[in-house]
């Protein structure tokens, strides 16, 4: 089992948006990935995150049968639309990735 761990922080302010409401547009953008790509077990995006050090607004679990199926997520189109929006927002960004 593959454990996929996201933090970000966030720009203040985005796309003529908040803070608040990119991490709120992310995790509904990132959670509707569930079921639709081959290999992903489970997501979920937290984003009242209120103790992180680092800081961080946003942070995504997800996890994965194999590292094969990691790195069709990555690749996959649907996220890569996700990463699309995501960079655009993110002020900094922490990745951690371990198997169990």
């Amino acid at each position: 089992m593959i454990k996929h761990i996201v933090m970000w922080t966030l720009k203040p302010e985005a796309n003529g948006r908040s803070a608040a409401d990119n991490a709120a547009e992310m995790k509904a953008r990132l959670e509707g990935l569930n079921g639709k790509i081959p290999g992903l077990k489970h997501l979920e995006v937290g984003v009242n995150v209120f103790a992180a050090t680092p800081e961080c607004h946003a942070a995504l679990y997800s996890e994965f049968g194999t590292r094969a199926d990691l790195d069709v997520y990555v690749a996959h189109p649907l996220h890569q639309e996700c990463v699309a929006f995501i960079k655009t927002v993110v002020a900094s960004r922490s990745v951690l990735d371990y198997e169990l």
